[in-house]
């Protein structure tokens, strides 16, 4: 349920309001628009059954929200939200870059890689410490002191981190060290963990599932959101089909449909959903295009080195290279690339 407010209410108007939800054991979440302000209820609405809300001073209307998110949803929330990440935007004008490698191998690795992707444009470092791997034999990666060396890292160049989180024990120590908490594809709906980095006041990036719908994928954001943490920033990755040419299939259409149904910002992964290199700038450009709030992008100083992934690793001289055009692209449509 929305409590939609009328524009010339006060505060006291709507702290009465809350107070009065809330005393009936329900949840609120106020949310400030361009036009108006609304009051979303979460929660048994059964206990409002009866209560004249639209009598109360300051309330215009009061309306069923049909969805099964509710605070992720469009609904609930009428503006896009804006998530802040040290100084970035995610979700504005400006188009987030994400940059870096899949996995941190070295430290020298690391900050190699981090300096060239800063030099070209992008804000945020990605790199994995912790690596879900299909087979059990393949490198895990380095967990603390992969972390460590992404917090050098940061350091060195000002980038912000981004980097995944896999298991509830985990949380807080990922916590401690980066600026965004990725959940990566495989555990979309770990609903323990999902309800662990909901509880904490950083950003969440949540990959869409291999297989899942975007009503599942924004019933998981849900999950998050329910325990607090509004700083969402949804990610599609590919989904599985029948294709096999490429590694996944790229759903740009999960992109207008996400900004129909959500005010969640929604970036794309154009090195997983493709998973080779000379397809990455052609779903980047596409997906900026079609409107999405930035990009994560591989990037390794020599993919022929690379421990994980590196036939979908831009070299530098290629991310130099498309960063370049997604500048051109971004602006035919409205928006910025640093």
């Amino acid at each position: 349920m929305i409590i939609v407010l009328k524009p010339t209410v006060s505060k006291d108007e709507i702290d009465h309001i809350i107070h009065k939800i809330e005393s009936l054991g329900l949840k609120t979440t106020l949310s400030n628009g361009s036009e108006r302000s609304i009051i979303g209820v979460i929660g048994d609405e059964r206990k409002l059954a009866g209560q004249p809300l639209e009598a109360i001073d300051g309330v215009e209307k009061v309306m069923a929200v049909l969805k099964p998110y509710k605070m992720a949803s469009r609904e609930f929330h009428p503006d896009n939200t804006e998530v802040q990440v040290r100084g970035n935007v995610i979700g504005g004008k400006k188009l987030a870059i994400i940059a870096g490698p899949c996995t941190v191998e070295t430290e020298d690795q690391t900050i190699k890689t981090a300096r060239i992707v800063k030099e070209a444009g992008a804000t945020i470092l990605r790199g994995g410490a912790y690596k879900p791997r299909t087979s059990p034999y393949s490198f895990q990666g380095h967990g603390e002191d992969g972390l460590k060396i992404l917090a050098a890292a940061r350091e060195e160049t000002g980038l912000a981190i981004c980097t995944e989180v896999m298991d509830t024990r985990d949380v807080e120590l990922v916590y401690k060290y980066t600026d965004i908490l990725q959940v990566g594809t495989r555990n979309m709906q770990n609903f323990n963990l999902l309800l662990e980095v909901g509880k904490t006041d950083k950003p969440i990036l949540l990959k869409r599932g291999l297989s899942s719908t975007i009503k599942e994928w924004l019933m998981s954001a849900e999950y998050i959101m329910s325990q607090g943490n509004k700083d969402v920033i949804l990610c599609e990755r590919g989904i599985r089909t029948f294709e096999t040419s490429t590694r996944n299939t790229l759903d740009v259409t999960a992109v207008p449909v996400i900004k129909e149904l959500s005010h969640l910002p929604i970036i794309i992964d154009p090195s997983h959903a493709c998973g080779k290199r000379h397809y990455v700038g052609a779903l980047a450009k596409s997906s900026i295009a079609v409107g999405c709030d930035g990009l994560l992008i591989e990037v390794h100083h020599n993919p022929e080195e690379a421990l994980v992934d590196g036939e979908q690793s831009l070299t530098p001289e290629d991310f130099e290279k498309l960063m370049g055009e997604l500048r051109q692209v971004a602006q035919a449509v409205g928006r910025e690339v640093n």
